[in-house]
């Protein structure tokens, strides 16, 4: 008799979890969720990279002499031409070294005279001119190093010293090329093969909203950093009306002509938490399915994306996808 009850609510139970799976079988979930059909477009492939402004030529005003500086001839902000004098060391040895060629120069003419009558001999005649010779380039580097002059038309940025004082080291003033600037752009590796030598693109400033600069592509630095996997790229600004200076923080979009890409909205493309990693969720008979992918170029409230999967045709969730799991059975309401 104790047999037969057991075998009987054994057999109660394997009914009863067999009407449980069913049970939960009918209610699996399903989830409501609106989709889209992707189709590859053509769009117009830019990028934009952040930099800083700089002076197309900085240079240190630096003497090789030590020693007084007698007079310094600008301020900072002052703009000087190409020539003009900046600064005037001390005069002495330039003015010692001017009076010895002068002598020099006498002495060389009055052997040169004795040596057609044969009172000198050729001998005494090249000792002069190699002594001559000498004390000028030494008279010509004391006197560009005495008197320096501005090698380009520029701003003077930076002073150092003021009259009186010694010279050493540090450079007495710095000049700044701002009619035209450069900028160096770091541009992502896979667009290399795309970048040439006078390739034209566009810079914007916050500080001018409302205007476009143009520039030009006048260096394509031929490595790739392999710890950042970008090349370096350098543009030249003109800058005749000096709106923008060095230092300034602006934007570069560089234009690389039209190709084909699968655009999605925006918002339909999820982030996982914690990481910025981007996922997708696309329709796969019926059920989500969660497709990673990389986001390229954005297009107002749309943006590129990238992923094997994603090709023309594919139907991607677009409104729902918060809710999904990978793997749920979806409903695709139409609209």
């Amino acid at each position: 008799m104790k047999k037969i009850i057991l075998y009987s609510l054994a057999a109660l139970a394997f009914i009863g979890c067999s009407k449980k799976q069913a049970t939960t079988e009918e209610q699996e979930r399903v989830e409501q969720v609106r989709t889209t059909v992707l189709h590859a477009q053509e769009i117009e492939r830019e990028i934009s990279v952040s930099t800083n402004l700089q002076g197309y030529i900085t240079q240190n005003v630096a003497p090789s002499l030590t020693g007084k500086i007698e007079h310094i001839y600008c301020e900072v902000g002052d703009r000087v031409s190409k020539g003009s004098d900046l600064v005037r060391m001390d005069q002495t040895q330039y003015k010692t070294t001017k009076i010895s060629l002068a002598n020099l120069e006498t002495e060389k003419n009055r052997i040169e005279q004795l040596l057609k009558t044969g009172s000198a001999t050729q001998q005494q005649y090249d000792q002069i001119v190699t002594q001559y010779n000498s004390t000028k380039e030494q008279l010509d580097f004391l006197q560009t190093n005495t008197y320096v002059k501005a090698p380009f038309s520029g701003v003077i940025s930076a002073k150092n010293y003021e009259d009186g004082e010694l010279y050493g080291g540090q450079p007495i003033l710095v000049l700044t090329q701002i009619d035209k600037l450069k900028a160096l752009v770091a541009v992502p590796e896979n667009y290399f093969p795309k970048f040439k030598t006078g390739m034209k693109l566009s810079l914007t400033s916050e500080i001018y909203p409302d205007q476009v600069f143009p520039a030009t592509v006048e260096v394509v630095y031929p490595t790739i950093d392999a710890s950042s996997h970008t090349f370096q790229v350098k543009v030249v600004i003109p800058n005749g009306k000096n709106l923008l200076r060095p230092g300034m923080y602006v934007t570069t979009t560089i234009g690389l002509g039209k190709t084909k890409a699968i655009v999605a909205p925006y918002q339909a493309v999820e982030k996982l938490v914690g990481a910025n990693d981007r996922y997708v969720f696309i329709n796969d008979n019926g059920r989500a399915k969660r497709v990673s992918v990389e986001l390229g170029q954005r297009f107002d409230q749309d943006i590129e994306i990238l992923s094997p999967e994603i090709v023309d045709g594919v139907e991607m969730v677009v409104v729902g996808q918060h809710k999904l799991v990978d793997g749920v059975k979806i409903n695709v309401v139409k609209e």
